[in-house]
């Protein structure tokens, strides 16, 4: 017989079992959900510092406004007010390379420029002036392909995006600040030389490196992204249930809409 193994989960009629544990009896009212989504993609229970470190990054990505992700998932509820998994799933699905998924770009491209300056032999960098220099060369190779650096600029906080320096702050005081943030810092110091004007460091790129110097690897990272922005969204649509704005915006765009026949 076929066998599916796996190692999050089961149930039978008396339990439910857990990563190895009572769901009952040894998770709920023991471990919060943060802790227990760590422990999920980790396998493993995240340290006290690991912890706090990754609670700061869920609350930054939880929200950022009225973005086209909240809006998206605002109409979708206006249109189908019975479909609140179809509202929600509208505003992650725009889940992309503008809009959360800068986390999981910015966790990539640092790893790769660590992963490159290992495979060529170099030393681990110790200081700044390494850091720096490897910096360069991070940056360098995204110019040549004509890519933007990911995590580097914010459309909205243009001197400085606030998030930044709290994350590098915790991850400081919890011992977590790793290669990924140490490389981010080194990038905002030294791209405005390259590039010859100074863009600030964007918290989803920020908390792309701390995710990354946490153990996960690049490509669930914008998972993480997705589940904080979740609470956000549900928090949208539960105002929009409250506070409807879904139809004023449809006739806001109606009404402005300017029409122009094709030509020929």
């Amino acid at each position: 017989m076929t066998q599916y193994p796996t190692s999050i989960g089961t149930a039978d009629e008396a339990s439910i079992q857990l990563l190895g544990q009572d769901l009952a009896a040894d998770l709920m009212g023991r471990v919060g959900f943060a802790e227990l989504a760590f422990w999920l993609v980790a396998l493993r229970r995240p340290t006290a510092g690991e912890l706090r470190m990754f609670e700061t990054v869920l609350v930054a990505l939880a929200d950022h406004g009225f973005t086209p992700t909240v809006i998206a998932a605002r109409l979708t509820l206006t249109g189908a007010p019975e479909s609140l998994q179809g509202a929600l799933a509208a505003g992650l699905l725009g889940g992309g390379s503008r809009f959360l998924g800068v986390t999981e770009d910015a966790g990539r491209f640092l790893d790769e420029a660590l992963a490159r300056h290992a495979a060529a032999g170099a030393p681990a960098p110790t200081t700044d002036d390494d850091w720096d220099a490897l910096a360069r060369l991070a940056i360098d190779r995204q110019r040549a392909a004509r890519l933007f650096v990911p995590g580097l600029g914010h459309t909205l906080h243009k001197n400085g995006d606030p998030r930044t320096p709290v994350l590098f702050r915790i991850a400081a005081e919890e011992g977590v600040l790793g290669p990924h943030l140490r490389l981010f810092q080194a990038i905002g110091r030294v791209h405005p030389e390259i590039l010859g004007r100074t863009l600030p460091l964007n918290g989803a790129g920020a908390c792309g490196a701390a995710l990354a110097d946490l153990g996960f690897p690049p490509e669930i990272l914008r998972g993480f992204a997705l589940l904080a922005r979740t609470a956000g969204l549900l928090g949208h649509l539960a105002e929009e249930m409250r506070r409807p704005i879904g139809l004023d915006l449809y006739a806001d765009i109606e009404h402005a809409t300017d029409y122009r026949p094709p030509n020929g």
